[in-house]
């Protein structure tokens, strides 16, 4: 793993590095990163707010989650990327959506959550491990 790691929308607009390693890292399958995705699920690094520095502007959309959290989800007001993620019962943690990395092998899943409402053509066939809900150490 590299000391920083770094990201960026699709136009360049917003950008973002991070000084830390991810402290998780898995693919939702729930409706809500599925839609926000525009895939089967999503897939998120959860980092440290204070190792993030991002440059440029963002525009979030907040929802509650079926865990009754508030989440805000970033992206960039020019081409749309989502970016990054914030969930009001996790402080202090943001989450990054792997497909915004610069280099796509800094992501390495640690599991699969919500596989109970993944579609049958995105079904993990993976070794890590799958949870049906949210585990509820999390």
């Amino acid at each position: 793993m590299p000391d920083t790691f770094s990201g960026r929308c699709l136009c360049g607009a917003v950008s973002y590095t991070c000084s830390a390693e991810p402290m998780m890292a898995g693919h939702c399958h729930c409706e809500d990163c599925r839609r926000s995705s525009g895939s089967g699920h999503c897939s998120h690094l959860g980092a440290p707010e204070e190792s993030v520095t991002i440059t440029g502007s963002t525009k979030a959309y907040e929802r509650t989650s079926d865990s009754g959290n508030m989440i805000a989800r970033h992206f960039c007001p020019n081409c749309g990327s989502a970016l990054f993620s914030k969930n009001a019962g996790m402080p202090g943690l943001l989450f990054l959506r792997a497909s915004s990395l610069d280099d796509l092998e800094v992501f390495k899943p640690q599991m699969h959550v919500f596989v109970a409402r993944a579609a049958s053509w995105d079904r993990p066939a993976s070794d890590i491990p799958t949870f049906e809900k949210m585990p509820p150490n999390m």
